[in-house]
């Protein structure tokens, strides 16, 4: 008889089995318990979060965006997560909102500044359709962001450590959307001093729209104060046209957009609890880290 199939080893093979179920069963049921009160009667469970992208023709923003849902599920797996989108891609914000059929929902924009859409569109489409919703703070700037944008960075070949004279000769271009509001250029020059902070070279923010400078005069500025070792930080929050055209002018590396990032999905999340956590009746802080 071979030790694999040894009636010990098959009796130790059944009660793991069974102390799985158990355990399996018991979770299950501690989870529903969560939401019974004393009095027999069923608390209502956690707001849904509901992520608010963008939306893009490119069809790999929809599936990075599926995948930062998907792990932020796994992190919280009591909360419900829904997906909306501003334009472009379904389901559209409006069509989210109204499956929630009222209930209370966190709305956090997949956005890294301020701007119309977090300032406008979003709202307004919380006014129209979803009562007991409240919108979060877009996702930068924030350390957590830097978090992101660095790992991407040394994913394309950045090094963290390295010589003196390289340090003097680098620099970092990050490069955003775009925004003709002062707010959304504000969040990307803070942005861009976390990450020059946090990795001890100069960080110029660029713009592949609607503000300067654009990504070609920020790698001009660089290389006009002796910096020719430049990398592109795509501050991007999903592959798209605008991700695509910046890191297609980078002299030398460009980083890949944030997706699913383990850092980025710790700040939805952050951004989630912030939010119920603020009164119903303070203002948002939009800024707030």
């Amino acid at each position: 008889m071979t030790a694999s199939n040894h009636p010990r080893d098959e009796s130790r093979i059944r009660l793991d089995s069974t102390a799985h179920l158990m355990h399996s069963i018991s979770s299950q049921l501690a989870r529903r318990l969560g939401h019974i009160a004393l009095d027999g009667s069923r608390r209502p469970g956690p707001p849904a979060l509901v992520l608010v992208a963008h939306g893009s023709r490119d069809p790999r923003a929809l599936h990075t965006v599926r995948a930062l849902m998907e792990r932020i599920r796994r992190l919280r797996p009591a909360v419900p997560v829904r997906l909306g989108h501003i334009e472009l891609n379904e389901p559209l914000l409006p069509d989210t909102l109204a499956g929630l059929g009222g209930a209370p929902a966190v709305l956090v924009p997949l956005l890294l500044s301020r701007g119309h859409h977090v300032k406008r569109d979003i709202p307004e489409a919380v006014a129209a359709a979803a009562p007991h919703a409240r919108v979060a703070a877009p996702l930068g700037p924030h350390p957590l962001l830097v978090d992101t944008l660095c790992a991407r960075l040394i994913e394309a070949g950045w090094r963290i450590r390295t010589t003196e004279a390289a340090r003097r000769g680098s620099g970092i271009v990050l490069a955003a959307a775009g925004s003709r509001d002062a707010d959304s250029a504000a969040d990307t020059r803070r942005t861009a001093r976390l990450l020059a902070d946090r990795l001890g070279v100069p960080v110029v923010p660029a713009y592949a729209s609607a503000a300067t400078p654009t990504v070609p005069a920020a790698l001009r500025a660089l290389a006009d104060r002796g910096r020719h070792r430049i990398a592109v930080a795509s501050c991007f929050t999903a592959p798209g046209r605008f991700a695509t055209q910046c890191a297609e002018q980078a002299p030398w590396i460009a980083s890949a957009p944030l997706g699913a990032h383990p850092a980025l999905a710790h700040l939805v999340l952050h951004r989630y609890d912030q939010t119920l956590a603020t009164p119903t009746s303070a203002a948002p802080e939009l800024t707030s880290a």
